[in-house]
């Protein structure tokens, strides 16, 4: 099954449909070939943070952005640090 994307602007009408028409959730998430928890997911990103809501392919929200960072500095420093224990391990040998 291929996974479908969808627009920044086409998620912001899927909810303003929602939102200021007044339709179902239920109609408008079959109208739109969406599926109901899908468009309700939207709904609830838009009024968390409606200017940071849908950032795009390959840009992350502030608050993930600030957990991500410290995570893959971590796994630097832990690939980093493997390297230099085998690094040792190999050096402190005896040589026969």
């Amino acid at each position: 099954m291929i996974r479908r994307k969808f627009s920044r602007e086409f998620r912001i009408e899927a909810v303003r449909l929602v939102a200021e028409r007044g339709v179902a959730v239920a109609r408008a998430a079959r109208d739109l070939d969406v599926a109901e928890s899908v468009l309700r997911r939207w709904m609830r990103e838009t009024t968390a943070a409606p200017a940071a809501a849908f950032p795009g392919n390959g840009q992350m929200r502030a608050d993930l952005a600030e957990v991500a960072a410290p995570k893959k500095e971590v796994a630097r420093l832990l690939a980093e640090r493997d390297i230099l224990k085998k690094a040792a391990a190999f050096f402190a040998r005896e040589v026969i």
